[in-house]
């Protein structure tokens, strides 16, 4: 099945493509490999969330905004690509939470994209991936999402 077919059965429009919030590009094709800069769950141009979790963001939303995180990824990878299909396998994915003191379920948020990769591409959704949490994010972003993909 084809990755847009798969996604309407879902039931997920892939957003338009964010702007960069800094000097950088928001993607790097090397070789097989698809470098997209770290997304923030932006929605419309928006910030869905601000602050830390689990003090000002919930879990339950932290997980939701890695989820955005993944789908304004994708927009790049389809921008760059012009066809989701043509990504092999999502190699990595390194996720920063914006996390309060003694936080210490930044796997947990993350798996909102993990999870969402897998039901999406099914084993080539698979990945390796880094949960961290930091202090700030860039706009008080909860959540950041890099993600590498092969091509």
């Amino acid at each position: 099945m084809r990755i847009d077919e798969k996604l309407k059965q879902i039931g997920i429009d892939l957003p338009n493509a964010p702007s960069p919030v800094g000097s950088y590009v928001p993607y790097v094709r090397s070789g097989e490999l698809l470098f997209i800069s770290g997304q923030i769950p932006t929605v419309n141009g928006e910030l869905l969330h601000h602050g830390k979790v689990p003090e000002e963001v919930s879990l339950e939303d932290a997980k939701k905004c890695a989820k955005i995180c993944l789908l304004n990824a994708l927009a790049h990878a389809n921008k760059a690509l012009q066809s989701l299909d043509q990504i092999k396998r999502i190699v990595r994915m390194t996720g920063y939470v914006a996390s309060s003191e003694k936080f210490t379920e930044q796997a947990d948020v993350m798996n909102g994209a993990s999870d969402l990769a897998f039901e999406i591409f099914d084993e080539i959704g698979k990945h390796a991936r880094l949960a961290v949490g930091v202090y700030e994010l860039p706009l008080g972003a909860p959540v950041e999402l890099e993600v590498i993909l092969e091509v």
